[in-house]
């Protein structure tokens, strides 16, 4: 199987849950899990720990989770790439959303009985995080303000033992045209998804870089763009000592 054929079918996989969650929710999660190629390299590139508890801050509906659920059980039946590493095995795959529609899509969806899935209304400035092994944040630092960012990343920092991954993606502030059109496609899926608009509070790369580091993360840099014209960074984050 070549990895288009598998991709397409790892896409069916994860966005089948969603079937349930009505017609909304299946086609926002295949257009969202096939379109966004994050998605693809969590995987590719074997970023995510073997397992542990995972969290997603501001979750949306779990289309990361219904895909980390797929990979796991593709895996399992012997379809995977190859050259790929095996994809992660956690034991909790937890989610907060601050949007009541995105919690009750994801509950219709995954049921209340899933073996791994939680997803919760809360608000990630005020939630309890626990502690867990990965901590995601996917295009949603920049709803809140810069002393509400801090916090939040300093909380998460406390939530994650040495060595725990926090994973998040940002707009480059100071990409010029593409990081105006980051911002307008963000307003528009915002809407799509029967938001209100948000203001939003960005930064630059070097500024997000820096804020992470004074936290005591270690950060490393990747495009995630693949050809789009757009400036969105993945912050792969490993916390210190």
């Amino acid at each position: 199987m070549n990895q288009k054929t598998f991709l397409k079918r790892l896409l069916d996989e994860a966005a089948l849950p969603f079937r349930s969650g009505g017609h909304f929710a299946y086609h926002y999660a295949r257009g969202k899990l096939s379109s966004d190629c994050i998605f693809r390299e969590l995987l590719r590139q074997g970023i995510f720990p073997a397992g542990g508890r995972f969290l997603d801050l501001g979750c949306g509906q779990g289309s990361l989770f219904s895909w980390l659920d797929a990979a796991r059980r593709l895996h399992d039946q012997g379809i995977w790439p190859p050259d790929w590493p095996p994809p992660p095995r956690p034991e909790r795959l937890d989610g907060i959303e601050l949007m009541q529609k995105d919690v009750d899509r994801a509950a219709e969806s995954f049921g209340a009985d899933h073996p791994l899935i939680r997803i919760r209304q809360g608000d990630m400035c005020s939630s309890d995080f626990g502690q867990a092994q990965a901590i995601t944040i996917l295009d949603a630092l920049h709803y809140f303000d810069h002393e509400g960012q801090r916090d939040v990343l300093q909380r998460i920092r406390q939530a994650l033992p040495e060595g725990g991954l926090f994973l998040t993606r940002v707009g480059d502030a100071s990409a010029g045209l593409p990081y105006h059109l980051c911002n307008w496609v963000d307003h528009t899926v915002t809407f799509v998804r029967g938001h209100r608009l948000p203001r939003l509070y960005c930064r630059t790369l070097r500024e997000w870089v820096s804020l992470l580091e004074s936290l005591d993360f270690q950060v490393s840099t990747m495009s995630m763009t693949e050809g789009k014209p757009f400036a969105n960074v993945m912050l792969h984050c490993k916390a210190g000592a």
